[in-house]
C-alpha cells in the first residue's frame, strides 16, 4: 500500500498534462528570443561605433547596420517566400498521389480539421529513410512532406503523431520565425565579415581617434570574430525548443502522446540516412536526417551545435504526457 502510494507521488510530480508542457515551452522559447534579440542588438550597435571610428567619425548612428540588414533581408526575402519551392526542387520531392498514398492523405485531412487548418499540400521523397518535414510561409502556402519510408514503416497511429507534429510547426508560425531568425544572424555575420575584412586589408583613419576609438575598435574586432559564431548558437537553441513545442502541440491535437514517442523511437532506430538531405534543409526534419552522423560530437557541447534536441529528452517529456 505504501509502495502505491509513493509511486502516485511520484506520477504527480513528474506527470504534466499537455497544456502546461506547451505553456513551459512557450516561456523557454520566448526567453531564448529576448536573449537573441538582445544579442543582436548589442552586436550591431558596437559593430557599428567600431565601424565609424575605424572610419575616423565620431562613434553614433547606426548606418552600417541599416545597410547589412537591407542586404540580408533582400537576400533571404527570396528564399523566405519561395521556401517551399526551392526545399521541395532541392529534396527531389514529388506530389503524394491520393490513391497510392492514401494513408497519409487521409491521416493528414483528418488531422488539418482537428487543428483548424487548410489542408497543406502533400508531397512524398522516394526515399526508405523515414523521415518528414513542413515548409512555407504561412498556413494558406504550406507544404507537408513525407518519405514513401515514413509512411511505409509507421502505423496509421504513430503516421498521425509525426503529421500532427509537422502541422504544428505550420499552426505555430516556426517556419516563419526561423526566417527571421536568419535574417538577423545572417545581418550580423555580414557586419561582422564586412568589418573583418576592412581591418585586415583596409587603412582606416581609426588609429587616429585616440585611446576610447582603440578600445572601440578592439571590443568591435572580438564581435567581429564571436558575435557570428554565438549568433549561429542561439539561432539553433531556437529551433531545438521549437521541436519541443511542435512535440507538444502534436499531442494537443493527437490527444495521444504514444502515438509520437513510438514513431520517434522506430525513425530514430532506423540508421539509414536520407540521401537527399544536406545542411540547408537537415533543420527541416521531424529528425536529424544523417542519423549517425548527427552523433559524433565528442563532449557536452557538442549538443549546442545541433538542429534538433537529443532524442531521449524529447521521448522523457512526452512519456510525462502519458
Amino acid at each position: 500500500m505504501e509502495s502505491y502510494g509513493v509511486l502516485l507521488l511520484y506520477s504527480r510530480i513528474t506527470m504534466i498534462n499537455i497544456y502546461e508542457a506547451q505553456a513551459a515551452n512557450k516561456r523557454k522559447s520566448l526567453a531564448i528570443m529576448v536573449l537573441f534579440v538582445i544579442f543582436i542588438t548589442a552586436s550591431v550597435y558596437i559593430l557599428s561605433q567600431a565601424f565609424s571610428v575605424y572610419l575616423g567619425y565620431q562613434p553614433g548612428g547606426l548606418g552600417f547596420a541599416g545597410i547589412a540588414l537591407i542586404i540580408s533581408g533582400l537576400m533571404s526575402f527570396g528564399s523566405y517566400y519561395y521556401s517551399d519551392k526551392i526545399v521541395l526542387k532541392i529534396s527531389g520531392a514529388k506530389p503524394a498521389d491520393r490513391k497510392r498514398d492514401f494513408k497519409f492523405f487521409t491521416v493528414a485531412e483528418n488531422l488539418s480539421i482537428a487543428a483548424g487548418l487548410p489542408k497543406p499540400k502533400l508531397y512524398v521523397i522516394e526515399d526508405s529513410a523515414p523521415n518528414a518535414f513542413a515548409t512555407g510561409r504561412d498556413p494558406e502556402h504550406a507544404v507537408v512532406c513525407a518519405t514513401t519510408g515514413l509512411i511505409a514503416k509507421l502505423n496509421r497511429t504513430e503516421l498521425e503523431g509525426v503529421i500532427a507534429h509537422e502541422l504544428s510547426h505550420i499552426k505555430n508560425y516556426d517556419i516563419r520565425l526561423m526566417s527571421i531568425v536568419v535574417v538577423l544572424v545572417g545581418m550580423v555575420a555580414l557586419l561582422g565579415d564586412f568589418f573583418l575584412r576592412m581591418s585586415f586589408y583596409g587603412r582606416g583613419r581609426g588609429r587616429k581617434s585616440g585611446q576610447v576609438g582603440a578600445i572601440i575598435l578592439i571590443v568591435g574586432l572580438l564581435f567581429a570574430i564571436l558575435s557570428p559564431i554565438i549568433a549561429k548558437l542561439i539561432q539553433l537553441a531556437v529551433a531545438r525548443q521549437r521541436e519541443f513545442f511542435a512535440d507538444a502541440s502534436s499531442v494537443a491535437i493527437t490527444r495521444q502522446p504514444s502515438g509520437l514517442i513510438s514513431a520517434l523511437k522506430k525513425i530514430s532506430a532506423d540508421h539509414e540516412p536520407l540521401e537527399v538531405a544536406n545542411k540547408a534543409t537537415a533543420h527541416l526534419y521531424i529528425v536529424n536526417p544523417f542519423k549517425d552522423k548527427a552523433k559524433s560530437g565528442v563532449g557536452r557541447f557538442a549538443g549546442l551545435f545541433n538542429t534538433h534536441p537529443p532524442m531521449g529528452q524529447r521521448i522523457k517529456a512526452l512519456q510525462k504526457m502519458v
